[in-house]
C-alpha cells in the first residue's frame, strides 16, 4: 500500500525507484550533468536506509554535533551544509524534507528512494535481475527505464536505461509540462455544496453561496462624468477609440536610425531633431539618423533607437557605441502596443478607481455609463442601545454597529439610508422594515438573530419576509439571518461589534459587489507565514484579527493582535487583516503557512 504524498512546493518532484543493485545512483550521476547542460537547475533528495554521517570524525563540525548540537551548520565561500539530529522511529517525511529546499533556486527536485510514497516516479528495471515490476502495484509510475529484453505495457512510456540523453529529454518535458496543483483556499465558494446541513450549521462557503443565489444584479444605469465615476461599476465594455500609444514613438532620449545602417565605428549623419509633440515628415535614409526625445514619433525609415549616453555626437554626425549589442527594434514603442484601436480597454463589471479613471481619460472619454449604486438601509434595535452623543442610560451601550456598517457600505459605493434606532416593538419594526424594503436594495440590522433569541425582530421578519436563520460554522459571527423582504435583500448580522464586521466582510460584501454588477466580487486571500502558534477548532472557520508586514526575507509575516474577544473593537483598529484558518485545521504552527484577508479594501 502506498503512502499519500502531497507536494508542498511550487515546482515538480520526480522520483526514481528500483530494487537495490539496479543502478539508481549510477544513472543519476550521469543524468544530473546532462540536465545541467540543458539549463535545468536541480535539487536531489536521497533516502538512506541506514545510519550515516556526512562529516569526518575529528573535524570541528563532527565533534560539535556529537557533543549534542541538534543542528550544525557549516559554511564556506563555496557551500554550506545544515546537519540536523532528528531521530525517528520510521522513515523521514518527504514533504518535510522538501520544505527545506530553496524552491526559488531550482526547477525540479529529483528523489532517489521513497518508493512507497505516491509521488510521480520513473521505475528502473533490469530483466537480468529477476525482480518483479513496481508499476504493477504503483499507479504513480510515469515511465519505465529498462533494457531491450524487458517487456512493458503499451500505455507506459518506455525509456532506454542505457540512454541518458533520452531520459534527460523525458525529465525536461516532464518539468515543462508540470502544473502546480490548485491552491486550496480557506473559503471556496465554487466548490461548496448547497445541501442542508440542518443543526450542524453551514460552512462559510455554503452561507456565501446560498446568499449569492438570491442576488440579482442591478440593471439600471446612469451616465456620469469622469469625476463622478470614482468607485462606480462600469455598465458596458469600454472600447478604445484610439491606439495607445497613438503613434509609434521613442521610449528613450537618443538617436533613431535604420538597423541596417549600422556598422562599427561608422558615423551616421544627423538630419533632424524630433521632439515630443512634433514630427519629422521626411524619410530617414540609409546612413542617416535623427536626434529623438522620449515620446516623440518615430519617422519613416527608423526602426531602432540607441540611448543618448551610448552615442557620440560630433558636429552633424553621431557614432553609435556598442553596435554589437544593438538589437533591431530596441527602445521603440509600437502604435497600439498598450491598447489597440477598437480593443476592449475595460470590461463591463469593472469597479473604477484611480488607475482606471486615468486610463479612461487617456482614451479621451469624458462620460460613461455606470450601474446605479445599490441603496442600503441600516438600522439598530433594542432597548439597550443608545445613540452616540446622548447620555448613556444605565445598563445600556452606545450603538457602534450601525456606524461600522454604514462606513463599509459607503466604501463599496452604496448610497446609505440611516434608519436610526428603531423602537423595540412589533408595530414600529414592521412599519420601518416594510418602508425600507420599498426604498432600498438591501436592509441590514445587527443583533437579535441568534437561534432561540426572543427579540421582536425575529417575529416581525417571520411575518413579512422569507428569512433564513442560520448557524454559520465560524468564529466570530456564528448567527446570521439572510433572505428577502419583498424584493429587497435582508441581512441580520450578529450583535457583537467584531462579529458584525467579520460577517459583513464575508457575506454582505460579496452580495453588494454582485448586486452592483461587479465581476470581481471574490474575496482576496494572500498567503503569509505565521509568526506565532495560532489555535483553531476543526469544523469551523476561524477569523483572527492580525497584523501583517513584510519580513526581512521578503515574505509576508503575520501575527495576531492578541486577545480575540468578539466585542473588542480595538483589535480591529490595531490590526490590518483577518487571519483565516480553514475548518479542517485545529491550529497553525509557528512558521506555518496561513491565508490573510487585508482590511485595505473596506476598513
Amino acid at each position: 500500500m502506498t503512502t499519500v504524498f502531497k507536494n508542498p512546493l511550487s515546482i515538480p518532484v520526480l522520483g526514481f525507484c528500483a530494487y537495490s543493485g539496479t543502478g539508481k545512483t549510477t544513472l543519476l550521476k550521469q543524468l544530473i550533468p546532462a540536465l545541467n547542460q540543458r539549463g535545468l537547475r536541480l535539487a536531489v533528495i536521497k533516502h538512506a536506509h541506514h545510519n550515516f554521517d556526512v562529516d569526518i570524525p575529528g573535524k570541528d563540525s563532527y565533534e560539535m554535533r556529537k557533543a549534542g548540537a541538534k543542528q550544525m551548520l557549516v559554511a564556506s565561500h563555496v557551500r554550506w551544509a545544515l546537519m540536523t539530529e532528528d531521530a525517528l522511529d520510521s522513515d523521514p517525511s518527504l514533504p518535510h524534507l522538501l520544505q527545506q529546499i530553496e524552491a526559488d533556486k531550482v526547477d525540479i527536485v529529483l528523489v532517489e528512494g521513497f518508493k512507497k510514497l505516491a509521488l510521480p516516479k520513473i521505475e528502473l528495471h533490469r530483466a537480468s535481475h529477476g525482480k518483479p515490476f513496481i508499476h504493477t502495484h504503483d499507479d504513480n509510475i510515469v515511465a519505465i527505464a529498462c533494457c531491450d529484453d524487458t517487456q512493458t505495457p503499451n500505455e507506459l512510456t518506455r525509456l532506454d536505461l542505457n540512454n541518458v540523453d533520452q531520459i534527460a529529454d523525458f525529465v525536461i518535458a516532464y518539468q515543462q509540462n508540470w502544473q502546480a496543483p490548485r491552491v486550496a483556499l480557506p473559503i471556496d465558494v465554487a466548490a461548496a455544496s448547497l445541501a442542508d446541513d440542518g443543526a450542524q450549521g453551514l460552512s462559510v462557503s455554503q452561507g456565501i453561496k446560498h446568499i449569492l443565489n438570491q442576488v440579482t444584479p442591478i440593471c439600471a444605469t446612469e451616465t456620469l462624468t469622469l469625476d463622478e465615476l470614482d468607485n462606480r461599476v462600469l455598465a458596458s465594455d469600454c472600447i478604445s477609440p484610439v491606439n495607445v500609444p497613438q503613434q509609434t514613438n521613442s521610449a528613450m532620449d537618443g538617436y533613431g536610425f535604420a538597423y541596417t545602417s549600422l556598422s562599427a565605428n561608422q558615423p551616421l549623419k544627423v538630419v533632424a531633431e524630433v521632439l515630443a509633440g512634433h514630427g519629422y515628415q521626411q524619410t530617414v535614409q540609409a546612413g542617416e539618423a535623427v536626434s529623438i526625445m522620449t515620446g516623440a514619433p518615430i519617422p519613416q525609415g527608423v526602426d531602432t533607437v540607441q540611448p543618448r549616453e551610448l552615442c557620440t555626437p560630433l558636429d552633424s554626425q553621431v557614432t553609435i557605441q556598442q553596435t554589437d549589442k544593438v538589437q533591431q527594434g530596441q527602445h521603440v514603442r509600437l502604435a497600439g502596443e498598450d491598447i489597440a484601436l477598437n480593443q476592449v480597454a475595460l470590461e463591463a463589471g469593472t469597479r473604477l478607481g484611480a488607475a482606471q479613471l486615468g486610463l479612461l481619460a487617456s482614451l479621451g472619454f469624458a462620460k460613461l455609463d455606470a450601474i446605479k449604486s445599490p441603496v442600503v438601509a441600516v438600522f439598530s434595535t433594542g432597548d439597550e442601545v443608545s445613540q452616540p452623543g446622548e447620555a448613556l442610560k444605565q445598563n445600556c451601550i452606545y450603538d457602534s454597529n450601525r456606524y461600522t456598517i454604514k462606513a463599509m457600505a459607503r466604501k463599496l459605493g452604496c448610497k446609505v439610508i440611516d434608519l436610526g434606532i428603531i423602537e423595540d416593538n412589533e408595530q414600529a419594526l414592521t412599519q420601518a422594515l416594510l418602508a425600507a424594503s420599498e426604498e432600498a436594495d438591501i436592509v441590514i440590522s445587527s443583533g437579535g438573530v441568534s437561534v432561540g433569541n426572543a427579540d421582536y425582530i425575529k417575529t416581525v421578519l417571520a411575518k413579512i419576509g422569507q428569512i433564513n436563520f442560520w448557524r454559520i460554522n465560524m468564529r466570530p459571527g456564528r448567527p446570521l439571518a439572510a433572505g428577502k423582504i419583498n424584493d429587497c435583500l435582508f441581512f441580520g448580522l450578529p450583535g457583537n461589534p467584531v462579529a458584525v464586521m467579520v460577517s459583513f466582510l464575508q457575506f454582505v460584501q460579496p452580495a453588494i459587489r454582485k448586486l452592483a454588477g461587479e465581476s470581481q466580487w471574490q474575496p482576496r486571500y494572500i498567503p503569509a507565514i505565521a509568526d506565532e502558534f495560532l489555535r483553531s477548532k476543526v469544523g469551523r472557520t476561524e477569523f483572527l484579527r492580525g497584523c501583517y508586514s513584510i519580513g526581512t526575507n521578503g515574505q509576508i509575516h503575520v501575527s495576531s493582535t492578541g486577545a480575540q474577544g468578539s466585542g473588542m473593537l480595538s483589535s480591529m483598529v490595531t490590526g490590518n487583516c483577518l487571519i483565516v484558518i480553514d475548518e479542517a485545521s485545529d491550529h497553525i504552527a509557528q512558521g506555518g503557512k496561513v491565508f490573510i484577508q487585508p482590511f485595505a479594501d473596506l476598513l
